[in-house]
């Protein structure tokens, strides 16, 4: 198996594992959507608390290019830990959600 085709599996299995948590506060689900075509994949949650709406982005995903692009992560953790975990190298993993002159500090590719 190459490691872009990999590298979608470990992704469908953390959105498999994600979209079964529930936040402990109003009717939220929480959406997985996976375009695996042309490699984006997201998290959100959706729902009501009260009055209140709620609608937004856990975690945005791409592949490009052979690697792993994190461009939102709204997670604890950190997505991109659970990725090395996985046996994802950090050389292989962008956070795109740092400016591209401080990607460098991250540990993480640059591009």
């Amino acid at each position: 198996m190459d490691k872009v085709t990999q590298y979608r599996q470990y992704i469908q299995e953390l959105l498999q594992e994600y979209r079964h948590y529930r936040p402990s506060y109003g009717h939220v689900e929480i959406e997985a959507i996976s375009d695996s075509t042309h490699d984006h994949y997201q998290l959100l949650s959706v729902g009501w608390n009260g009055y209140e709406r709620i609608h937004g982005c856990l975690w945005h995903i791409d592949i490009k290019n052979g690697k792993i692009w994190i461009q939102h992560d709204g997670t604890e953790e950190g997505i991109a830990y659970r990725l090395v975990e996985r046996g994802v190298p950090k050389t292989d993993i962008v956070l795109a959600f740092h400016a591209p002159f401080r990607r460098q500090f991250t540990g993480f590719a640059s591009e």
